[in-house]
């Protein structure tokens, strides 16, 4: 199944030009589903934090009995950072 033409348009990048802080995060998780993990980490560093950050706020919702509330700040700063210095990464190299 080719899943390349399903992907949705990141709206700055068509509107504005730029990529915005979460480019690439579609097409990194199509290379990680096919097993290609250098490629998906290439594509947005940010791919295993994000994951990571959605199962953790996935867990939230589903598991009352524990507090996520101080690991999802984190992952959430983490997250960010790794956003960030991705962004950087790829617009200036």
């Amino acid at each position: 199944m080719d899943l390349d033409k399903y992907m949705i348009p990141c709206l700055s990048k068509t509107l504005f030009g730029m990529e915005c802080l979460g480019c690439g995060f579609q097409r990194g998780l199509l290379f990680l589903l096919k097993g290609d993990f250098t490629a998906a980490f290439q594509m947005y560093p940010a791919v295993y934090t994000t994951l990571l950050f959605l199962i953790i706020l996935g867990l939230h919702f589903i598991d009352k009995q524990r507090n996520y509330k101080n690991l999802m700040i984190s992952m959430a700063i983490i997250n960010g950072l790794f956003m960030i210095v991705g962004y950087l990464y790829k617009h200036y190299y």
